[in-house]
């Protein structure tokens, strides 16, 4: 059974940190894509970061500088290092795993900024 399960989400005043995890089973993980997209309440889902299966990594404008993306292969996990948070940062961060035309979903993790 092909499993993606985050975590690490939380509340968090402005400019605290948090670290998100997902980690994966079921499927080989050294050999998909990973992404975090994000949904805020009332908002269409926001591509946040990418990392490549030869660990090139992406970010979205409006988190480059503050997060970092990062996996291990070898704990078949990928993470998001998120920094100096904002209110804007507030939504449900999900793990995304693909391959060709195969994907894979977490069922989410809420990230809440506020003070």
């Amino acid at each position: 059974e092909v499993q993606l399960v985050e975590s690490g989400g939380g509340m968090v005043q402005p400019g605290g940190s948090l670290r998100l995890s997902c980690a994966a089973s079921g499927f080989t993980f050294s050999s998909y894509d990973m992404s975090w997209v994000r949904q805020a309440p009332g908002q269409g889902p926001e591509w946040v970061s990418s990392i490549n299966t030869g660990g090139n990594k992406y970010y979205a404008d409006s988190v480059k500088g503050r997060f970092t993306i990062s996996r291990d292969n070898a704990k078949n996990t990928v993470y998001l290092q998120m920094n100096s948070l904002k209110p804007e940062d507030t939504a449900v961060y999900y793990c995304n795993a693909v391959t060709g035309v195969r994907g894979y979903w977490g069922q989410g993790t809420q990230v809440t900024v506020s003070s």
